[in-house]
């Protein structure tokens, strides 16, 4: 077979947050369109960062929980004869005091060392991710908002590739945990919580220029969560939300109504995940104040928001089929 005619690579990317951890099997079109096929696309949440900000350490019921996912991701992978897996760990993964445990029990049963990446390179993987699929004039700058459970990271760049990368510590579960305890949450923690994002957005601003943005595309849970509710969906359906650009207005008004309301009435709504029940409150916050913030900072340029399935997988399988591709040239 000929370099022009070979095959797609077939690799597996995970990657595991504060909240959840998730997997991608998919072939990888090197060195020919770069294009992403999926085979496999999975998401458990499993709470790793559970308590985290209080104890400094992952609980021995979140570990229990994510090696249980791991070795169901180890299965698919093994039954889809994958080539090349890469694992990163964010978030709270970065400054935990048993880190170490949790290398080890996913080096046991997956036989890769997860990469406890930096926030810079997370975000530079999230852009790559959504810029895969998103049509962007090669000029126009576009910011990518990736709201986990732990952080959220910040990416500014054209369709040539991220210019400015930032990572914060603030997510749905953080928030969650640190302000909007009551059910349905009070004015007063939906205000400290929006003041303390805030706060972090005033950081960010400092640091990159957020005021040259000219679109904003959302990617995680949360946004496309916040997307199913706002289109009324009967059910959680990727293709529908993948690409989706909402008015500021029709974004607020499902912020609005997943922060006010219970337990209960978030459960009930038929496209919510289960484990996106109880932090889903806080995550609409954040990106509510988030697309404020980048509209008044823009005076007024930036109005809509675009959501977006593909992410840091999609960056990660490129990134590993690359390696792939040149670890295979290597050995020629």
């Amino acid at each position: 077979m000929t370099e022009s005619a070979q095959a797609p690579l077939r690799v597996a990317a995970i990657d595991c947050g504060t909240n959840s951890i998730r997997l991608l099997i998919a072939d990888v079109d090197l060195p020919g369109t770069g294009s992403v096929t999926d085979v496999v696309r999975r998401m458990t949440v499993v709470r790793l960062g559970e308590g985290v900000d209080t104890t400094g350490e992952f609980s021995a019921q979140a570990l229990q929980r994510t090696f249980a996912a791991v070795e169901d991701y180890a299965e698919l992978i093994r039954r889809h004869q994958v080539q090349a897996v890469r694992f990163v760990a964010t978030s709270a993964s970065r400054d935990v005091s048993n880190r170490e445990e949790f290398i080890a029990g996913v080096k046991d049963r997956l036989s890769v060392e997860p990469e406890v990446i930096r926030g810079s390179e997370e975000a530079g993987l999230s852009f790559a991710g959504a810029a895969s699929v998103l049509n962007w004039d090669a000029a126009r700058k576009v910011l990518v908002v990736d709201l986990g459970g732990g952080s959220t990271e910040f990416v500014l760049g054209t369709s040539a590739g991220a210019e400015h990368a930032i990572s914060t510590d603030m997510g749905c579960v953080r928030f969650t945990e640190r302000h909007m305890r009551s059910d349905p949450p009070t004015e007063t923690e939906c205000s400290m919580a929006a003041f303390e994002t805030l706060s972090f957005l005033e950081n960010v601003a400092e640091v990159m220029p957020l005021h040259e943005t000219e679109a904003v595309v959302g990617v995680a849970g949360t946004v496309t969560t916040v997307t199913a509710h706002a289109l009324k969906l009967e059910d959680y359906d990727a293709e529908t939300i993948n690409g989706a650009e909402l008015s500021l207005d029709a974004v607020h008004q499902s912020v609005d109504q997943l922060v006010h309301s219970t337990r209960a009435q978030r459960a009930a709504m038929p496209f919510m995940h289960p484990g996106r029940v109880d932090v889903i409150g806080a995550g609409a916050l954040i990106w509510g104040t988030i697309l404020d913030y980048i509209n008044k900072i823009t005076e007024n340029r930036v109005a809509t928001a675009i959501a977006s399935e593909h992410d840091i997988l999609d960056g990660l399988a490129m990134s590993v089929a690359q390696e792939q591709l040149e670890s295979m040239g290597n050995e020629k």
